[in-house]
């Protein structure tokens, strides 16, 4: 019977304990995986095919894709740099989307591509780790809210296109022959058209949103679009990707070029929002921590799981005494439960049963016993070793038999 009870004790909890305290635990992780697989899902299909001519989410460009075919503009989407380069020439618009995801050795391998090829290249959103390279003499300044904006330019295409929505990145540059600056905040262009040596022309568009699907319609947005990428017969659209052979091996350290690799890596690849996910989790954890930790409302007695006799927990006291060397906790207590036990009998209150001054006269009068020391018995110091522990044990129990028995 022993070897059949050495696995278990009799305060080990059920299975019905077990799940009635993590219940609440488990409903509240089980709701927060089922919230991030909805937000993900969610997330996943507004940001599905984000500026893709082939997508036709409300954050896709297969709206101007088609709009362009309609006009006889071809469109071949390419997501490797050999292809975007390779594509490019006099005929051909190259649209390059995040060119801030582009390492350094491949910004200059496009650099090279764009003043050669004697075509147009449009660059989308451009900031600080491309602008610098990919327009040489131009810089982003901080960057501006999307809305609807006048062109204040003399740009044909921005002219017809009248107002569109666009802000983002502002772009400053001290040249001004062959320089188109359209769409102005706080003095600064949205859109920068720089012309190129080889008959060529750069556009810097500081925002993406007039090239959505769900924007198209919108003010001048598609006449801008449509002049914009369809001044070519053919159009190069061109999706940076981390898995792009070209962006291996660039040694660039300590420049805006490092921070551009960096952010084409591994870093890239992470979701945006993982920080206020991780936020969420932590947030959490602590309200479960403390709604654990804390009782609620009074305490509640319950019922032991198996009957404990007196003198077994008596014992167990005392072996704890013991073993912590606390004679002064242990004569406390049975000095203690005498002077409880001895005031009834005594007629002494509950209150008075602890106060000398009432329990002593008490005791001397029915007694009438004037050589015994009753103060040092009942209210005394603590016993210098275990024999006067147990000496003061023996007194206070032929005390106690005394005062019952007179």
């Amino acid at each position: 019977m022993t070897g059949a009870m050495a696995g278990a004790t009799s305060v080990s909890p059920t299975s019905r304990q077990i799940w009635t305290r993590s219940r609440g635990v488990l409903l509240v992780l089980g709701i927060l995986i089922v919230a991030g697989f909805v937000i993900a899902v969610v997330r996943s299909g507004d940001e599905h095919g984000r500026l893709d001519p082939r997508s036709a989410d409300p954050n896709g460009s297969r709206a101007v894709a088609e709009l362009l075919k309609a006009r006889g503009v071809s469109t071949r989407v390419v997501t490797t740099l050999d292809e975007a380069t390779a594509a490019a020439g006099p005929d051909t618009t190259l649209l390059v989307v995040t060119p801030d995801l582009l390492t350094g050795r491949q910004q200059d391998a496009l650099r090279t591509a764009m003043d050669s090829s004697g075509g147009r290249t449009m660059l989308v959103a451009p900031g600080p780790p491309s602008v610098g390279t990919l327009a040489p003499g131009v810089t982003a300044d901080r960057p501006a809210p999307v809305s609807a904006r006048d062109p204040q330019c003399a740009f044909p295409a921005a002219r017809r296109a009248g107002s569109v929505d666009i802000g983002g990145e502002r772009y400053a540059t001290d040249e001004t022959a062959g320089t188109d600056a359209c769409y102005l905040s706080d003095g600064l262009p949205s859109l920068l058209r720089i012309n190129d040596a080889a008959d060529g022309d750069t556009v810097l568009l500081g925002s993406p949103d007039l090239l959505y699907n769900e924007r198209l319609a919108k003010e001048g947005n598609a006449s801008l679009a449509l002049q914009l990428l369809g001044s070519r017969p053919h159009l190069v659209w061109y999706l940076p990707s981390p898995s792009d052979g070209s962006a291996a091996g660039d040694d660039a350290t300590g420049d805006d070029r490092g921070e551009a690799a960096g952010e084409s890596g591994i870093g890239g690849l992470i979701p945006s929002g993982w920080l206020w996910g991780t936020l969420q989790l932590a947030f959490a954890a602590v309200l479960a921590a403390v709604w654990r930790a804390r009782r609620l409302g009074p305490l509640v007695t319950e019922r032991l799981p198996v009957a404990v006799r007196a003198s077994e927990s008596t014992e167990g006291r005392a072996r704890l005494y013991r073993k912590a060397n606390a004679r002064d906790r242990a004569a406390s207590a049975l000095r203690q439960a005498t002077r409880t036990r001895l005031a009834p009998l005594l007629g002494v209150s509950a209150a008075d049963a602890h106060s000398p001054d009432a329990l002593l006269p008490a005791v001397s009068a029915h007694l009438h016993d004037g050589d015994r020391d009753l103060r040092a018995l009942l209210f005394g110091p603590a016993p210098a070793d275990d024999a006067a522990l147990i000496r003061l044990a023996d007194q206070l129990d032929a005390l106690e038999r005394e005062v019952r028995t007179s």
